[in-house]
């Protein structure tokens, strides 16, 4: 099978970083389908890990985390899917990714994709809505339905990226909360604005000042999606006593004094959306449960995909432009890759 993958962790400027590769096609496990990966989209987590990890003396490394597909073989302990099903995932971080022509991926993890999207359009969503669906409702244990949370605001730091993006819509669509995003460039503020934020503000200025402009003395919860060492005061600052902050970036830890949550008895919560599949969790299916839940959504018109850029075919070069686009933190959206050549 084709794939793109790396012997060696290097820089996103040198083209050796991601090589076009022949792999052997792989055998489903018990609870493995084997899918034929139509489109992908590019994560922040793809370069972090092209940068951090290097492969085994000899061996590749495939990178990619976000796929849609149609299976093409089941394990003998596979229930639910067949051969055919089209498919969306994210899948897990501790096997090959889905910058290849065919990959693994436990059932639990995979649904059935929305009939209404594209292949391209499809592979935009799966991380990112496993990602903001945790933070809303497992990490922060919201309610949902029409006046869930009435009169409650949620601050989305960096809102217009990947899991932004879909986190807005999930919100505005099951809770009725108020929801603040923050954006700095024009075009990513209007993009927030389309998809539901009620008020959008800069993140590049004091925030506790802009939203109190708006009425808002504090806010009940934020999530930090992006350079939460550099906002970290300010969060503390404008969250409600016993509030919360939940976050899945990297900070220095050195720059979260979580003493400084004390006072107001605020929690603090952390969403890494591999958890459920790196530790095989009980609750492992509750990927694919709540991804099937958001295909529902997507077919009823609730929900849109945020692919915003799409690249071309999934070839090494294309990817490259995408890791590239990662690294800059100017992308509005999903980036997205779709067929092969």
């Amino acid at each position: 099978m084709r794939a793109i993958g790396y012997q060696q962790s290097r820089s996103v400027q040198d083209p050796l970083c991601l090589l076009a590769i022949e792999l052997p096609d792989p055998t489903p496990g018990p609870r493995d389908l084997l899918v034929r990966v139509e489109a992908i989209a590019v994560n922040p987590v793809d370069a972090k890990v092209r940068r951090r990890d290097t492969p085994a003396s000899g061996t590749w490394k495939v990178l990619g985390w976000d796929a849609a597909g149609t299976v093409e073989a089941v394990g003998p302990a596979v229930q639910g899917f067949q051969v055919g099903d089209r498919v969306w995932y994210a899948g897990a971080l501790d096997r090959p990714g889905c910058n290849a022509e065919l990959q693994l991926v436990d059932e639990r993890l995979v649904a059935r994709r929305p009939a209404s999207l594209t292949a391209a359009e499809a592979a935009a969503l799966p991380l990112t809505a496993i990602t903001a669906w945790e933070l809303l409702f497992d990490r922060l244990r919201l309610a949902q339905g029409p006046e869930a949370h009435r009169g409650e605001s949620l601050l989305v730091v960096g809102a217009a990226g990947g899991v932004g993006s879909i986190l807005v819509q999930l919100a505005r669509r099951l809770t009725g909360l108020t929801l603040v995003g923050t954006a700095s460039r024009p075009e990513s503020q209007a993009w927030l604005r389309e998809l539901g934020c009620d008020h959008v503000i800069d993140h590049h200025q004091g925030l506790a000042p802009q939203l109190q402009a708006l009425g808002i003395a504090a806010v009940q919860r934020v999530i930090s999606l992006t350079h939460t060492d550099q906002h970290f005061p300010q969060l503390v600052e404008v969250l409600a006593p016993q509030g919360a902050l939940a976050l899945i970036d990297d900070p220095a830890p050195e720059a979260l004094n979580v003493l400084a949550l004390k006072r107001k008895s605020l929690s603090l919560h952390w969403e890494l959306m591999f958890t459920r599949s790196l530790f095989h969790t009980a609750d492992m299916a509750e990927q694919g449960a709540l991804l099937a839940r958001v295909a529902a959504l997507v077919d009823a018109g609730q929900i849109r995909s945020t692919a915003n850029q799409q690249l071309g075919p999934i070839t090494a070069d294309n990817l490259r432009r995408a890791h590239l686009l990662m690294e800059s933190h100017t992308s509005v959206g999903k980036v997205v890759l779709a067929g092969w050549e």
